[in-house]
């Protein structure tokens, strides 16, 4: 977490802000939806099972370990930190949060959720962004920057597209994830490049507050239909697309360009940062 915010030491944080989502090519798409995420330490999970908010069981707002990492219930933390260790990342030996969409009702689908693994002095070390489609598959990758240096906001975390997220690109290409944090707001930005430069942009961020049951309950009275939402909105944005005639590549495209060559390996031997594999199904 941000050393800026070492005095304020919840076990959760409340981010509330939008998502934006920019489609460069062949024609411009663009648009911006209200949000709202938890942030959870993944070593105190148990000190937030209170109230409106749940840890493994059913809440109005609820948080369920086996949506995410090995997707079994088994502790997360312990997860994450031989992904970690395998990986060669030992800097990060300090506190893990895990941010994402909670569930609302008992329902929840995450896009991306993100893992931020800190040193034991709150410096960012990686970065794992654990990514879902709409067919029922997910990728995780795990990011660092070169030497596994602390991840500021100029720190460019790279890697070579392995998932197929839409219907409406290849898999191909690579993204650039940055990190920004103050000590009241948070966002990551992520382009997307395919063989023919930029084509995506996406941001989402907002504002950070303590989880609490008061936080928690008026996130939940604004944004009721969260969960429903983000799927339902996934939908009408790919109806749009198709009004607009973007190619289409359907559910299982043929490789891309960039994926032919088998030394194309962004995120591998980049500079300004690594990614390393981690299992997807």
């Amino acid at each position: 977490m941000n050393a800026a915010r070492a005095n304020v030491d919840p076990a959760g944080w409340l981010l509330t802000g939008q998502v934006m989502h920019e489609r460069l090519r062949p024609k411009h798409h663009r648009f911006t939806y209200p949000v709202f995420y938890v942030r959870c330490d993944l070593d105190r999970l148990a000190s937030l099972d209170s109230g409106w908010f749940g840890i493994d069981r059913r809440r109005p707002l609820s948080f369920h370990q086996r949506d995410h990492g090995p997707r079994d219930g088994s502790d997360l933390a312990t997860w994450m930190r031989a992904q970690l260790s395998a990986a060669g990342i030992e800097e990060a030996d300090g506190k893990i949060w895990l941010q994402a969409f909670p569930r609302v009702f008992g329902y929840a689908f995450n896009p991306v959720s993100f893992w931020y693994c800190h040193d034991r002095d709150g410096h960012l070390r990686a970065l794992l962004a654990e990514v879902r489609n709409t067919f029922g598959n997910r990728h995780s990758y795990l990011l660092s920057a070169a030497g596994n240096a602390p991840i500021t906001a100029e720190t460019e975390l790279k890697c070579r597209k392995v998932l197929h997220v839409s219907p409406f690109c290849c898999v191909e290409g690579s993204y650039e994830f940055r990190v920004r944090e103050t000590p009241s707001h948070a966002s990551v930005s992520i382009d997307y490049q395919d063989a023919d430069g930029l084509l995506i942009r996406t941001a989402l961020g907002g504002r950070l507050k303590p989880l609490t049951r008061s936080t928690a309950l008026a996130a939940l009275v604004r944004q009721p239909l969260l969960s429903v939402g983000v799927v339902a909105r996934i939908h009408w944005q790919a109806l749009r697309l198709a009004i607009k005639k973007a190619p289409f590549y359907g559910k299982n495209p043929a490789p891309g360009r960039a994926a032919d060559s088998p030394t194309d390996h962004v995120a591998a031997g980049q500079p300004s940062a690594a990614a390393r594999p981690i299992s997807s199904d």
